[in-house]
């Protein structure tokens, strides 16, 4: 039985770190009491000073490491404590690896009741730093002085920080360009809490391959002040830029980019490639930020829809094309569905570049467009599922179970809904076969995965 009592607020005990949870925290227990700690490691004795009490469990703060473990290394970033990104960086990667192998095995199971698939060994990455194409900077003040950064942890107090491991490091160089650009030309910077000031957020996407740079400054207003200037400066000092421009966005809301673009310089899109599929990336097109990744997931994907050339594939959640570009290579006809228009529109525009011709792309909800695909007689031999963090709606789960495909890809990015939606799968005649995690978030607790269902009601 637990003893709460046992587990008091501002005070010190030793600890024993046995697990780590989805955020990445440490796991230990005091008198049976569950208690997480940021930053520790699993395998390692701590002291640590109880922060906070709650019903079910307790959150310590790190002391002292008495026995640290082998696992533990040095953070890469300065300012690693404060940041709200790379919160395992303090983890050497290959134990990264294993225990996001281990959360998607442990999810699996505990949530779904799922104990019999196979989960492969994570994929990771042989270089797992400065993998992200696209970064996005909040623009604030602070004491008088210009901050363009990250937020903290649970806040928007921005960090001005030196170096990000994880980015590009031409996104450091822009970041300091336009700063100066600010800062030199007495340029308003945006107050979040007053709905005040002009510069919100500066946004900078990399195509990996083609080496082009798209930037953008998000603005609380019209226009931009002597934007010439940040041109000149950015184009004679930075090599790729291809695409500068204005997105205006004069909303009292958290939501970064508004809907509207001005291009001050060069092209609306810049491109790059995923496998031999090229693609235009604008401001608001959505795209994987780990380009190298997302080639290893989407293959993944193909690989286990088990493709003959005479399959019709549904590709649900499609956003851009991006699978179902991947798909086509191999099936009869693949159709794509999304809400989002201008998704849609985006991924007709990938299948006409790429001269795809088998993939058709529907706007609309993919709870209303399935049902009523299915009504018109059109039926997925394959389905493959990309939904967002929250998983799939059951009228769809429902629909899928209708339509009786042979087989079902569910990509995910969330193991907690994904196995909740693979055990409603399971109880109407599916069978979840394996399961591979990718790691297209290295430094993070974040963790892709693709899994194979297969159709055992036959």
């Amino acid at each position: 039985m637990v003893d709460m009592e046992a587990v008091k607020k501002n005070k010190n005990y030793i600890v024993e770190i046995t697990d780590l949870n989805h955020e990445g925290q440490g796991v230990g227990r005091i008198n049976n009491f569950a208690v997480f700690v940021e930053g520790g490691v699993i395998g390692e004795k701590i002291e640590v000073k109880i922060i906070k009490v709650a019903k079910n469990y307790a959150v310590g703060k790190i002391e002292k490491i008495i026995t640290p473990s082998k696992s533990r290394v040095e953070p890469f970033c300065a300012d690693y404590k404060r940041c709200g990104g790379c919160s395992l960086q303090h983890i050497d990667y290959e134990a990264q690896l294993e225990y996001k192998t281990n959360l998607v095995k442990e999810t699996l199971k505990r949530i779904g009741k799922i104990d019999e698939i196979i989960v492969q060994d994570i994929i990771g990455m042989k270089k797992p730093f400065n993998y992200r194409n696209k970064v996005q900077l909040p623009v604030g003040m602070k004491k008088g002085e210009i901050q363009i950064g990250f937020y903290a942890k649970r806040s928007h107090d921005i960090i001005d920080y030196e170096e990000c491991r994880i980015q590009d490091p031409v996104c450091d160089k822009i970041r300091e360009i336009f700063r100066n650009f600010i800062k030199n030309n007495k340029i308003e910077v945006y107050d979040e809490v007053a709905h005040k000031g002009l510069v919100r957020h500066l946004m900078i996407r990399k195509g990996f391959k083609t080496g082009e740079i798209m930037v953008v400054i998000v603005i609380n207003g019209k226009d931009l002040p002597k934007k010439r200037r940040l041109v000149d400066e950015l184009v004679k000092k930075v090599n790729g830029i291809k695409s500068i421009v204005l997105n205006i966005n004069t909303q009292k809301t958290n939501v970064i980019l508004g809907e509207k673009n001005i291009k001050i310089y060069g092209s609306d899109t810049i491109t790059d490639y995923i496998g031999n599929f090229r693609f235009n990336i604008s401001p608001l097109s959505f795209f994987q930020v780990n380009s190298i990744q997302a080639e290893v997931l989407y293959n993944k994907a193909l690989d286990f829809a088990e493709l003959t050339g005479k399959e019709t594939v549904f590709d649900l959640y499609c956003g851009t094309g991006t699978i179902a570009l991947f798909m086509a290579q191999k099936a009869a006809k693949v159709y794509g569905v999304e809400v989002v228009e201008d998704a849609v529109k985006d991924a007709r525009k990938n299948a006409e570049i790429n001269n795809v011709k088998n993939a058709e792309f529907i706007a609309g909800d993919v709870a209303e467009v399935v049902p009523r695909l299915y009504e018109q007689g059109v039926r997925a031999d394959v389905i493959v599922v990309d939904p967002p963090r929250k998983g799939c709606d059951a009228v769809l789960l429902d629909t899928i179970v209708q339509m009786q495909p042979e087989r079902v890809v569910y990509v995910s990015c969330n193991p907690a809904t994904l196995a909740r939606d693979l055990a409603y799968l399971e109880e109407r005649g599916y069978k979840a076969v394996k399961a591979q995690p990718v790691d297209m978030f290295p430094q993070t607790p974040h963790v892709e995965c693709v899994v194979l269902m297969s159709r055992v009601n036959k």
